[in-house]
């Protein structure tokens, strides 16, 4: 047999992953893709499609086909093997068995089919060994990376060592001196400034780094005691010998507030500088001296609050530093009191045409299951759906699907296997039904928006207005309309509801609350300069309900075990997860 190409396309013919293992052209391998979809029939079920060429071995895979292009002399026993190993790889490196999730894999999955596929004839191998082979883990590769980084390490101490040798030696020289300090050199920029004879360091026993860190420095207040703020904080001198050229490490000490501080950072240095040079341009001031024991003050300066609210003008979130209060800690969200828990959630993903009709429109929904107690595991869901004949439902692999069709229960093909519980695992739970519905009509979107922009004079008028659907109440909408760059906030006339603008985004954000029978219609205008209406698109909307499209509602909880039926509880939310007017 010859396996000419081993490809993953999606039913409309989009060629995803492609891998071909003869010499052909890429214009044969496009004609033979683009081909495969017209050939399938619909409603026979086939494992393979015969050209006077080739032959398609396909197999589906959700939304999805797994095809094997070979010719017509293969074995097909065998091409159907190599069909049935290809499907078992594919979920392994795709994370999810759409699109999205085969383009983000797509050479981890052509990495897998040549270990699979050699020159068109299968390989003896296995799953496992296929992942074991494309790890390529490399035993002397991490034992070279351990010595490496013990080498980096062992520097970093030899260095540290040197660093402070150096330091002891620099502090005996000036113990005792009054005044006359080392220059100060600013990372090799030269020569600040000859000495400070403005303080004293004497060896004694009270003092030090910090508050008693055991360096045996004390501090004359008095010497300083006269000196402003700006003068004591830019006290500062290099630890380390410029003429060493064996050793520089970056670690600095600097005087601020009446205590030598560590310093690694040569940003927070060369802070300090420019404001102890910017000091030195200004003629001196008087301040009272810091009362004794003061260390180290934290906090923002009025240059930082300056510019922390410049950047809250333009929009931007600015997270305050709150320091930590004595008292228990803040707990999380509770965790499900009910013994089981049954969610249900549809993601809606829409695009909508500017000028009517709908480009795309997909739901896709799932039903958890979360179970707290051991003993409630073997049970068994009836669930009612909402008859709609647009939805297609799809079990779980272990749940029985013949229970389902014909009595709506759901409940694993073993009966005396329990359901996995806690909550160690994936929050969501444990995943039992999925259901899809795609549709053109647009009657089923649940909300709608115009946006109208005209251009009169030297402004723009824009109109936007939404109707919503009367099957859903929608809560926490907000509808986001990107804007041209502007030097102030658009003048919004008039709005039901609330707006924000976003200058760091240029976003016009509308909100609305909710959007019940009280509301199902609304509008916003507001004027900006003359630009072109494109501008404006693609509006982006977000929205969550408490009801969804399959109306899916969990009407009792069987045990197996027999007794009373136990307590649960279920959540049904539908969330927007791409909602656009393009």
């Amino acid at each position: 047999m010859v396996v000419l190409a081993a490809s993953i396309v999606s039913k409309s013919g989009k060629v995803l992953v492609s891998r071909q293992f003869v010499d052909m052209t890429r214009i044969r391998i496009e004609a033979l893709l683009a081909a495969f979809p017209k050939l399938v029939g619909t409603g026979k079920q086939h494992t393979y499609v015969e050209t006077e060429n080739v032959r398609y071995v396909y197999q589906p895979i959700e939304a999805l086909y797994l095809l094997l292009v070979t010719n017509k002399q293969s074995n097909i026993l065998e091409d159907l093997e190599t069909l049935r190993l290809l499907s078992k790889l594919v979920p392994e490196y795709s994370v999810s068995l759409d699109e999205e999730g085969v383009c983000k894999t797509a050479f981890e999955l052509i990495f897998a089919f040549d270990e699979v596929i050699s020159l068109g004839h299968k390989e003896n191998v296995t799953v496992a060994q296929v992942k074991q082979y494309c790890e390529m883990e490399s035993h002397e590769e991490k034992l070279h990376k351990l010595v490496l980084q013990s080498k980096i390490n062992e520097t970093k101490d030899v260095m540290k060592r040197k660093a402070s040798e150096i330091d002891k030696s620099k502090i005996e020289k000036n113990r005792g001196e009054k005044g006359g300090f080392m220059s100060l050199q600013s990372m090799g920029s030269g020569r600040i400034e000859n000495s400070f004879n403005d303080m004293s360091i004497s060896s004694g026993g009270g003092g030090g780094f910090g508050s008693g860190s055991g360096f045996g420095l004390t501090t004359d207040i008095d010497s300083f005691s006269t000196k402003s703020k700006g003068e004591r904080s830019g006290r500062l001198f290099n630890d380390v010998n410029q003429t060493d050229s064996a050793i520089k490490p970056d670690f600095m000490y600097a005087f601020m507030n009446g205590v030598w501080v560590y310093i690694e950072d040569q940003l927070l240095l060369m802070i300090d500088l420019v404001d102890y040079l910017s000091f030195k341009s200004r003629p001196p001031s008087s301040a009272t001296a810091p009362p004794k024991g003061l260390g180290m003050q934290l906090g923002k300066t009025q240059r930082t609050n300056q510019f922390l609210e410049s950047l809250k003008a333009e929009g931007e979130v600015i997270l305050e530093d709150v320091q930590p209060k004595a008292g228990p800690a803040r707990s999380a969200a509770p965790p499900p009191t009910d013994p089981i828990t049954l969610s249900a959630e549809e993601r809606l993903n829409v695009t909508l045409k500017r000028d009517g009709g709908v480009s795309n429109f997909d739901v896709q929904g799932t039903l958890s299951l979360q179970i707290l107690n051991q003993e409630d595991a073997l049970i068994q869901v009836q669930i009612e759906t909402g008859g709609n004949p647009g939805i297609l439902f799809k079990t779980h692999p272990n749940i029985n699907k013949e229970l389902f069709s014909n009595e709506n229960i759901l409940g694993l093909k073993d009966p005396n296997r329990p359901f996995p519980t806690g909550q160690g695992g994936d929050a969501a739970g444990v995943g039992l039904l999925k259901w899809r519905m795609q549709s053109v009509d647009e009657s089923d979107v649940p909300l709608t928006i115009n946006c109208w922009p005209s251009v009169s004079g030297n402004e723009t008028y824009v109109s936007i207005e939404y109707e919503a659907s009367s099957m859903f109440d929608l809560r926490n909408v907000v509808i986001s309309v990107p804007l041209p760059a502007l030097r102030e906030a658009p003048n919004v006339k008039q709005i039901d509801g609330e707006w924000r603008y976003d200058s760091r985004n240029s976003i016009l954000e509308w909100s609305i609350l909710l959007i019940d029978n009280s509301n199902r219609s609304g509008s916003m205008e507001f004027i900006v300069p003359p630009v072109d209406s494109s501008v404006f698109f693609p509006i982006s909307v977000r929205f969550t309900a408490a009801k969804t499209f399959s109306d899916l509602k969990v009407v009792n909880v069987l045990p197996l075990r027999g007794g009373p039926p136990p307590k649960f509880s279920q959540r049904t939310t539908l969330v927007t997860e791409n909602y656009q007017v393009v």
